[in-house]
Protein backbone atom coordinates (compact mmCIF):
# COMPACT_ATOMS: atom_id res chain seq x y z
CA UNK A 1 0.00 0.00 0.00
CA UNK A 2 1.37 3.42 -0.94
CA UNK A 3 1.63 6.46 1.34
CA UNK A 4 -1.35 8.12 -0.38
CA UNK A 5 -3.52 5.01 0.02
CA UNK A 6 -2.50 4.70 3.66
CA UNK A 7 -3.14 8.34 4.52
CA UNK A 8 -6.44 8.35 2.61
CA UNK A 9 -7.47 5.23 4.60
CA UNK A 10 -8.28 3.24 1.46
CA UNK A 11 -9.80 -0.01 2.71
CA UNK A 12 -8.34 -3.17 1.15
CA UNK A 13 -10.90 -4.93 -1.02
CA UNK A 14 -13.09 -1.83 -1.35
CA UNK A 15 -14.25 -0.52 -4.70
CA UNK A 16 -11.85 2.40 -4.20
CA UNK A 17 -8.94 0.00 -3.60
CA UNK A 18 -9.83 -1.84 -6.80
CA UNK A 19 -9.94 1.44 -8.71
CA UNK A 20 -6.58 2.41 -7.21
CA UNK A 21 -5.08 -0.87 -8.42
CA UNK A 22 -5.91 0.21 -11.96
CA UNK A 23 -3.93 3.38 -11.31
CA UNK A 24 -0.93 1.63 -9.79
CA UNK A 25 1.50 3.37 -12.14
CA UNK A 26 0.32 6.81 -11.00
CA UNK A 27 0.73 5.77 -7.38
CA UNK A 28 4.20 4.39 -8.09
CA UNK A 29 5.21 7.64 -9.77
CA UNK A 30 3.80 9.62 -6.85
CA UNK A 31 5.94 7.58 -4.44
CA UNK A 32 9.00 8.21 -6.61
CA UNK A 33 8.21 11.93 -6.72
CA UNK A 34 7.94 11.96 -2.92
CA UNK A 35 11.44 10.55 -2.59
CA UNK A 36 12.87 12.81 -5.30
CA UNK A 37 11.43 15.96 -3.77
CA UNK A 38 11.93 15.14 -0.09
CA UNK A 39 15.00 12.93 -0.05
CA UNK A 40 17.10 13.72 -3.12
CA UNK A 41 20.70 12.50 -3.25
CA UNK A 42 21.79 16.10 -3.78
CA UNK A 43 19.50 18.40 -1.76
CA UNK A 44 21.27 21.54 -2.99
CA UNK A 45 20.66 24.44 -0.64
CA UNK A 46 17.48 22.94 0.82
CA UNK A 47 18.47 20.31 3.37
CA UNK A 48 16.39 17.20 3.93
CA UNK A 49 15.31 18.54 7.32
CA UNK A 50 14.23 21.89 5.89
CA UNK A 51 12.31 20.19 3.10
CA UNK A 52 10.52 17.92 5.58
CA UNK A 53 9.70 20.79 7.94
CA UNK A 54 8.32 22.87 5.08
CA UNK A 55 6.29 19.89 3.85
CA UNK A 56 4.79 19.36 7.33
CA UNK A 57 4.03 23.08 7.53
CA UNK A 58 2.34 23.03 4.10
CA UNK A 59 0.24 20.02 5.11
CA UNK A 60 -0.82 21.83 8.28
CA UNK A 61 -1.71 24.98 6.31
CA UNK A 62 -4.00 22.71 4.28
CA UNK A 63 -5.53 21.09 7.37
CA UNK A 64 -4.05 17.64 6.74
CA UNK A 65 -2.53 16.68 10.08
CA UNK A 66 -2.08 13.02 9.08
CA UNK A 67 0.20 14.05 6.20
CA UNK A 68 1.95 16.56 8.47
CA UNK A 69 2.71 13.79 10.97
CA UNK A 70 4.26 11.75 8.15
CA UNK A 71 6.56 14.66 7.39
CA UNK A 72 7.26 15.20 11.10
CA UNK A 73 8.79 11.73 11.01
CA UNK A 74 11.16 12.87 8.24
CA UNK A 75 11.98 15.99 10.27
CA UNK A 76 12.95 13.80 13.23
CA UNK A 77 14.98 11.48 11.01
CA UNK A 78 16.94 14.44 9.59
CA UNK A 79 17.99 15.52 13.12
CA UNK A 80 18.22 19.20 12.14
CA UNK A 81 17.28 21.03 15.31
CA UNK A 82 17.53 24.47 13.67
CA UNK A 83 14.75 23.73 11.16
CA UNK A 84 12.47 21.39 13.13
CA UNK A 85 10.31 24.18 14.59
CA UNK A 86 9.45 25.36 11.06
CA UNK A 87 7.03 22.43 10.74
CA UNK A 88 4.51 24.57 12.63
CA UNK A 89 2.79 27.42 10.78
CA UNK A 90 3.48 30.76 12.39
CA UNK A 91 7.08 29.94 13.27
CA UNK A 92 10.17 31.26 11.56
CA UNK A 93 13.84 31.91 12.17
CA UNK A 94 15.94 35.07 12.32
CA UNK A 95 18.38 33.95 9.64
CA UNK A 96 17.31 35.93 6.52
CA UNK A 97 17.79 33.22 3.89
CA UNK A 98 15.75 30.58 5.68
CA UNK A 99 13.14 33.15 6.75
CA UNK A 100 12.58 34.18 3.13
CA UNK A 101 12.34 30.53 2.04
CA UNK A 102 9.68 29.94 4.71
CA UNK A 103 7.72 33.04 3.67
CA UNK A 104 7.77 31.89 0.06
CA UNK A 105 6.74 28.34 0.95
CA UNK A 106 3.80 29.74 2.93
CA UNK A 107 2.85 32.00 0.03
CA UNK A 108 2.95 29.13 -2.47
CA UNK A 109 0.69 27.12 -0.19
CA UNK A 110 -1.76 29.68 1.12
CA UNK A 111 -1.91 32.30 -1.65
CA UNK A 112 -0.04 31.05 -4.74
CA UNK A 113 -1.63 33.65 -7.01
CA UNK A 114 0.06 36.36 -4.99
CA UNK A 115 3.56 35.10 -5.82
CA UNK A 116 5.37 37.58 -8.03
CA UNK A 117 8.70 38.09 -9.72
CA UNK A 118 9.50 40.41 -6.82
CA UNK A 119 9.26 37.47 -4.43
CA UNK A 120 11.70 35.50 -6.58
CA UNK A 121 14.05 38.49 -6.53
CA UNK A 122 13.72 38.61 -2.73
CA UNK A 123 14.81 34.96 -2.58
CA UNK A 124 17.77 35.69 -4.84
CA UNK A 125 18.60 38.71 -2.69
CA UNK A 126 19.20 36.51 0.36
CA UNK A 127 21.31 34.03 -1.59
CA UNK A 128 18.80 31.43 -2.73
CA UNK A 129 19.98 30.06 -6.06
CA UNK A 130 17.71 29.61 -9.06
CA UNK A 131 18.06 25.84 -8.69
CA UNK A 132 16.87 26.06 -5.08
CA UNK A 133 13.95 28.29 -6.08
CA UNK A 134 12.90 25.55 -8.49
CA UNK A 135 13.39 22.91 -5.77
CA UNK A 136 11.20 24.93 -3.40
CA UNK A 137 8.51 25.30 -6.06
CA UNK A 138 8.61 21.56 -6.75
CA UNK A 139 8.23 20.83 -3.05
CA UNK A 140 5.22 23.14 -2.72
CA UNK A 141 3.60 21.74 -5.84
CA UNK A 142 4.09 18.15 -4.71
CA UNK A 143 2.82 18.55 -1.16
CA UNK A 144 -0.20 20.51 -2.30
CA UNK A 145 -0.88 17.79 -4.90
CA UNK A 146 -0.70 15.14 -2.16
CA UNK A 147 -3.12 17.07 0.03
CA UNK A 148 -5.66 17.30 -2.77
CA UNK A 149 -5.36 13.66 -3.85
CA UNK A 150 -5.74 12.45 -0.26
CA UNK A 151 -8.77 14.70 0.29
CA UNK A 152 -10.38 13.46 -2.92
CA UNK A 153 -9.80 9.83 -2.08
CA UNK A 154 -11.22 10.29 1.42
CA UNK A 155 -14.36 11.81 -0.08
CA UNK A 156 -14.73 8.93 -2.52
CA UNK A 157 -14.03 6.39 0.21
CA UNK A 158 -16.64 7.96 2.48
CA UNK A 159 -19.32 7.40 -0.17
CA UNK A 160 -18.75 3.65 -0.27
Amino acid sequence: MTLIETLAAVKPGSALAEAMEKRAEILRLTEAAHDAVLLPRDPGGLSHGLRAALAARMARHNGNEVLAVHYDGLVERAEEIATASLAQPGTNVDEPRTAEIVHHADRLTVAPREATRGHIEALRGVGVTDADIVRLSELAAFVNYQVRVIAGLKLIGARQ
